[in-house]
């Protein structure tokens, strides 16, 4: 047999001796310590110029006010084991890092801070409150980039970028004056989201919707011939009624159509208009249009040619002339309905009525849908281009069942919105002169003297939508974006598919010549508690990932993760599943310390093997190759479970015991053996690394004395190893072994108690496996006085056991019949039920099913029971 070399580069041995390891892990002894090397040796600094095949990630930039939260732990997770497993391939892998500016979310904070002082923004003045947001920033800002050094993240460090710094805003005033000179940014009045606390327009996916409970009124319009009834579950804005329309096909109010009909408490007259909008079905067919404050209205409105009559101003006050004037839209409300039902308006009044109301997502305030002057980006091209680079390949979305709602959305996509009446951000780069000229400025241009910019800021999905090159040094070419653009993948949330992914997307296509910002979407889904349900502060059930890291590890935190990642799917975790992970790092650190114990050394494969040797072999390569295509198909939990089984069932259940038969043996099989060790061991730690980075760094560096793990190459399978033969042989040692061993169990006998056995192992695939078998067992070989009590047949082996003396035969024979007596008890308790027609009529099917499954459990017991029985001696 030929000396199987190991399949991946040979180690590069250091020069200092590495300590012996302690006798339990202690995560908080090795992680910090681990990383900061890593981080100083320049492990996770690409080069561009290596000529090595490219593999690139850039981290969804979190909010600059945020923290590490259970989300980010996922997402973070699974993008490091992708790009460590990539860098041991041997490719040139970048992980970019860096943050979002979160205008709102940092603006909100900041002028927080400041009210403690007793001062506004507005006190401050523009350009002082913007240095006190950058010194904020500088001083309490970004600590999430700090946790993530706790979790392991291998970023690139010395490519960290923020959305504000003095690249990404080149990079955001130049697409901006290109979209603008090729007509595709305008300004217009249009229908948005407004905030009337933070007074800014705020984007889709800055408004949380939530059921709320609120009022339905039904408002009759007119009277007599032209008497109309519509509903409302905001009847402050009827004040802003320009029309009434009704479904064009609804034949109940044909004959209305083109008349007008008084609007109550205004003493104007409005039209009523036929419109494909109009539901007819729901409620009563008819509808108020109020083109002013709600966007379905303003498009009916633009049909119409209706006028917009706005009735409140930027903080949600009634403006419109009247008793209403001055009131906050929720004061008006109940006074508006209170006046029509004194004019005898109100037909009908439903409450509580739950809605879907949309809140803002940092101060929780009720949204305004709103008319307002804005500076939009026109879609419609840069839609179609995303859709387009999805259909013919350039990008796929995994897993392709969620690509349906990547279509949905680029689609039918509305114009989108991108000014912000805030004062942190991205200033618009659009001047105004004295006579009402409009200048774009780019970022080496000066405005004329004399123009006044514009006071907004861009949207902050602006800024993040050019994430994939801005932080690759566009608009320069720089050997980063040459390299590493397009990226290989990005690892996101299905939940922002549409506001960041489809963003990104486009503005990649436009300013890159049709190049995608990434060759791969790779979806996951939302963290869930063990039930499936929603972590939420309300709900108690949050999970504080540092908190976790702080109890059992970034590596039992990851794994718990990881575990449960499937594509496009929730992951549900929980802490009990955390303690499992910890246990299994725990696991892993025992059994390499074994190995160390007893000399394994990871220096080639030997040329003579043994069946166990063959076995676990063969078993690695299907384990790789398992592995790598999990990897490959983003199946994070497949991958997971595979290592965690490999390693557990088999190396440390099965491998390691056979091995210490097989080095109490001595001379050459014992060495051979540590040889053998020492190469699974290897490869099992550099398969975890990816997942589990800290543990196997430690108790790699230790078995091999290379430099690290994270530079160190990723298992190759090797077909010459796979060995069917030696996997079957070993199957079959196993299944002897668990049957004895269940039948010691049955009998009572203790673990580590030892009996006398006759083997019949001549002819069978086992024969040279009675050693193995004893001492798996705890069989001795029988004396002269050798009376077998008992006899076990599994897969044409006989194994004849002598109890005699191991066990008290009086005591077990007294348990085993107080057992079955029991499990009698059971199964005349529960066929009683069964027979019990009145019960079976009446009880749903799912309890009749439990009843059935206890009754087949009672028959499998009294048998097992009376079987145990019938084999005790006499």
């Amino acid at each position: 047999m030929v000396a199987w070399e190991r399949t991946w580069t040979a180690i590069e041995l250091v020069t200092v001796t590495t300590p012996e390891l302690p006798t339990q892990y202690a995560p908080a002894d090795v992680e910090t310590r681990s990383y900061e090397r890593w981080v100083s040796e320049g492990f996770f600094t690409a080069d561009p110029g290596s000529g090595r095949e490219p593999y690139s990630i850039v981290l969804p930039p979190p909010n600059v006010t945020g923290s590490l939260h259970v989300g980010h732990a996922l997402d973070h997770s699974i993008q490091d084991a992708l790009t460590r497993r990539a860098r041991m391939r041997g490719m040139e892998t970048l992980w970019v890092p860096g943050m979002d500016h979160a205008g709102i979310a940092t603006q909100n904070v900041v002028e927080r801070e400041i009210a403690k002082e007793d001062l506004s923004r507005h006190d401050l003045g523009r350009e002082a409150f913007v240095d006190r947001v950058w010194q904020w920033k500088e001083e309490s800002g970004g600590r999430i980039l700090g946790q993530m050094r706790k979790l392991g993240d291998g970023v690139d460090w010395s490519r960290e970028r923020f959305t504000m710094d003095e690249g990404l805003s080149r990079a955001v005033q130049t697409i901006f004056k290109k979209l603008f000179d090729d007509g595709l940014i305008y300004r217009a009045e249009r229908i948005i989201n407004w905030c009337p606390r933070c007074l800014t327009a705020l984007s889709d996916i800055e408004v949380e919707h939530s059921e709320d409970e609120g009022e339905l009124v039904s408002i009759r319009y007119g009277s007599d011939e032209t008497e109309i009834v519509v509903a409302t579950t905001r009847a402050e804005t009827m004040l802003g009624d320009t029309a009434v329309a009704v479904n064009p096909s609804d034949e109940r109010y044909a004959h209305l159509v083109g008349q007008l009909v008084e609007l109550p408490l205004t003493g104007r007259r409005i039209p009523i208009v036929a419109d494909e909008h109009v539901d007819p079905f729901f409620g009563t067919g008819a509808v108020k249009v109020t083109p002013a404050h709600d966007p379905n209205d303003f498009e009916i409105g633009r049909r119409h040619s209706l006028p917009s009559v706005a009735v409140m101003d930027e903080r949600g006050v009634i403006t419109a002339h009247g008793p209403f004037q001055g009131l906050d839209r929720f004061e008006a409300r109940p006074a508006v309905v209170a006046a029509l039902r004194q004019q005898g308006r109100i037909v009908a009044e439903k409450r509580p009525y739950l809605h879907s109301v949309g809140h803002c997502s940092r101060c929780k305030t009720v949204v305004e849908p709103r008319l307002s002057l804005q500076w939009f980006v026109n879609v419609s091209p840069l839609a179609k281009a995303a859709g387009d680079a999805v259909r013919d390949g350039r990008t796929r979305i995994h897993p392709p069942e969620l690509a349906k709602r990547y279509f949905d959305w680029v689609d039918d996509m509305h114009d989108w919105c991108i000014s912000r009446q805030l004062w942190w951000g991205h200033r618009i780069p659009v001047w105004y002169g004295p006579e009402g000229e409009v200048v774009c400025v780019g970022p080496d241009e000066e405005p004329p003297a004399g123009y006044v910019q514009d006071p907004d800021v861009l949207d902050t999905w602006f800024s993040s939508g050019l994430w994939p090159f801005s932080t690759l040094g566009w608009p320069e070419i720089t050997p980063e974006l040459k390299r590493f653009y397009p990226t290989s993948v990005l690892v996101t949330g299905y939940d922002i598919l549409f506001f960041w992914v489809a963003r990104m997307m486009m503005f990649g296509l436009y300013a890159m010549d049709g190049q995608p910002p990434f060759r791969t979407v790779a979806l996951h889904g939302m963290v869930r508690d063990q039930f499936g349900k929603k972590m939420s502060k309300s709900f108690g059930n949050v999970v504080d990932p540092l908190d976790w890291i702080a109890r059992y590890g970034a590596d039992a935190t990851r794994y718990t993760l990881l575990r449960g990642a499937n594509p496009g799917s929730d992951v549900a975790i929980s802490e009990d599943w955390a303690a499992g992970s910890r246990n299994f790092c725990n696991k892993i650190w025992n059994a390499t310390r074994f190995t160390l114990m007893n000399g394994a050394v990871a220096d080639g494969l030997p040329s003579e093997l043994t069946a166990a040797d063959r076995w676990v072999l063969s078993r690695l390569q299907s384990v790789i190759a398992s592995v790598d295509a999990a990897f490959e198909d983003f199946e994070f939990a497949k991958a997971s479970d595979v290592l965690y089984h490999f390693a557990w069932d088999e190396v440390c259940d099965w491998y390691v015991e056979l091995a210490k038969i097989q080095i109490s043996q001595g001379g050459q099989v014992a060495e051979n053996t540590k040889r053998v060790l020492g190469h699974v061991f290897d490869a099992l730690l550099r398969l975890l690394h990816p997942l589990v980075p800290f543990v196997t760094e430690e108790l790699w560096r230790a078995l091999t004395g290379g430099e690290s793990l994270v530079v160190a190459d990723w298992p190759v399978p090797v077909a010459e190893l796979a060995d069917p033969g030696a996997e079957e042989e070993i199957a079959a040692l196993q299944e002897l072994v668990t049957e004895v061993r269940r039948f010691r169990s049955d009998q009572g006998l203790k673990p580590g108690q030892r009996v006398a056995a006759r083997l019949s192992l001549a002819g069978t695939a086992l024969a040279p496996h009675e050693e193995a078998v004893r001492a798996l067992l705890r069989l001795n070989v029988p004396g002269e006085t050798f009376t077998a009590t008992a006899r076990i047949a599994v897969g044409g082996v006989d194994v004849e056991i002598d109890t005699a003396g191991a066990i008290d035969v009086v005591a077990e024979r007294k348990r085993l019949e107080k057992d079955l007596a029991v499990a009698r008890k059971e199964q005349a308790q529960v066929l009683g039920k069964l027979g019990n027609e009145q019960f079976m009529a009446k009880a749903p099917e799912d309890v009749v099913a439990k009843v059935r499954a206890r009754a087949a459990q009672a028959e499998e017991d009294i048998a097992r029971l009376e079987a145990q029985l019938a084999a005790l001696p006499a």
